[in-house]
């Protein structure tokens, strides 16, 4: 079967790359002719189709890079469904001995036959299928419910990207620069050969199935008011998948995210305020969310943010990041307000000491940072690193100066199973520049929970008050 374009028979009369039943659909986006032998990945051969069905919709195994350490070539296929659907993973090269499917949280346990794998979905799910321990060259999977509400061609206010390479018009900026009051719509099939510029808009918003391929960023976003970014797929920028700074009011919604290079973060916030982000999926060879106030032109406080219901796989580096640079031309810049909840972690491998943490909050650069709460975490795996890393620090490598405090950071909720090699840290800087009043409730390492501070491994240095154990 063509994994570009698929046409399938159907009462209901749906379009190309769609087969249904009575009441469910499936439906799948064609593949830009450029791209279809030189980005295919032939570890898998996946397919899918409605439960009670016979015929199988083929899907295309695109070939992610990821890890920068080994720069390996992993896979993914994405679909959209209604109603349960069947998932067939076939192991192409090699024995299959073992499957699983992650986060582990989901549920999810696969059934195997031979090279084969299958599982069943009702709800749309961002997972990695991982066959025989290997996690780098596993399959991504995203299943995305039925668009709805989609935008039209030539519809006023509507910067419409079909099926399709699209390379911008700018050769020197590589960017698509988007106007304020614009819906950015990227059909399904549509690869984007360049950054979305935002710079300095106001009502933006990015949405659809198609994605942004090995631009020099994802999207920009400085210094924008109320932008929103739903559901597209950021593979292999050379930098960040988006920055969004003195920003105030951005949603970043159903993102699915991959970096294999240095300095390849995930989402980046300097100087923001009023942020949701939500089901987002973000493997990454830096850190996957970075909240941080001043750098480079950016100047401000940052305050409001909340990253909710999401998976976070950090090939090299942070999952979380917090408070690295800022302002020390200045007494300093608050960032406060923070809330991380019902976040599966699925990787962490960094073997910088100073860089290391699942959840961070290294103040630098005269910030103060307070009020961050971890609620939910679900850590699957550390290959190398730290569960908590909480300082008050001076990196002449990234900062200017030290930090002034670290106050009022709960973790609420958290579980981990793996190693614990490398000790937590908790370390302030001076009698001015304190780390203070951190709460920990309800700790589970390897299925047992923390009954004292000492069960949860931390080393905790000089310049620290008021940490408890609930």
């Amino acid at each position: 079967m063509n994994k570009g374009i698929r046409i399938m028979a159907c009462a209901l009369g749906l379009s190309a790359g769609t087969a249904c039943g009575l009441q469910a659909k499936i439906e799948t986006a064609s593949v830009p002719r450029q791209m279809y032998y030189a980005c295919h990945n032939d570890d898998f051969t996946v397919r899918v189709r409605q439960v009670g069905e016979t015929d199988w919709v083929d899907l295309y195994e695109y070939k992610i890079k990821v890890d920068m350490d080994t720069e390996s070539e992993a896979s993914m296929v994405q679909f959209d469904f209604s109603g349960r659907v069947e998932v067939m993973v076939q192991l192409n090269n090699g024995t299959l001995d073992t499957a699983v499917v992650r986060p582990l949280a989901r549920g999810i346990r696969p059934e195997v036959k031979g090279n084969t794998l299958r599982f069943t979905l009702d709800r749309p799910q961002k997972l990695s299928v991982e066959c025989n321990g290997d996690r780098l060259h596993n399959l991504h999977l995203f299943a995305h419910a039925l668009q709805t509400d989609v935008p039209r061609e030539g519809d006023k206010g509507v910067m419409y990207f079909g099926p399709g390479l699209h390379a911008p018009t700018d050769s020197m900026k590589k960017t698509f620069k988007v106007p304020s009051n614009t819906t950015v719509y990227l059909a399904p099939g549509a690869v984007l050969q360049g950054a979305l510029d935002c710079d300095s808009t106001e009502n933006v918003r990015i949405c659809g199935r198609g994605m942004i391929w090995e631009a020099y960023n994802g999207i920009i976003a400085g210094w924008v008011k109320n932008l929103t970014v739903e559901d597209i797929t950021v593979v292999n920028p050379r930098y960040n998948t988006m920055t969004a700074a003195v920003a105030e009011h951005v949603t970043v919604r159903g993102l699915k995210s991959f970096s294999y290079q240095g300095w390849g973060d995930g989402l980046d916030f300097y100087c923001t305020k009023h942020v949701r982000v939500d089901d987002v999926f973000l493997r990454n060879s830096d850190d996957c969310i970075a909240v941080y106030s001043h750098r480079w032109d950016y100047y401000g406080d940052t305050d409001d943010l909340q990253v909710t219901n999401s998976v976070l796989w950090a090939d090299i580096a942070h999952a979380i990041n917090i408070g690295t640079h800022g302002n020390t031309a200045t007494e300093g810049e608050v960032i406060a307000n923070l809330l991380f909840r019902n976040i599966d972690v699925l990787e962490h491998d960094e073997d910088d000491r100073d860089y290391q943490g699942v959840m961070t909050v290294n103040a630098g650069d005269h910030n103060w940072v307070h009020d961050v709460v971890f609620d939910s975490v679900r850590v699957e795996s550390i290959q190398e690193g730290q569960l908590f890393h909480l300082r008050v620090m001076d990196l002449p490598r990234y900062c200017t100066g030290p930090g002034r405090h670290v106050e009022r950071i709960t973790f609420r909720n958290i579980f981990y199973t793996g190693l614990t090699e490398n000790p937590s840290v908790v370390q302030g800087y001076s009698a001015d520049r304190m780390v203070r009043d951190v709460l920990f409730e309800n700790i589970v390492i390897n299925g047992r929970r923390a009954e004292r501070l000492e069960d949860l491994g931390l080393k905790v240095g000089g310049f620290v008050e008021n940490i408890r154990l609930e």
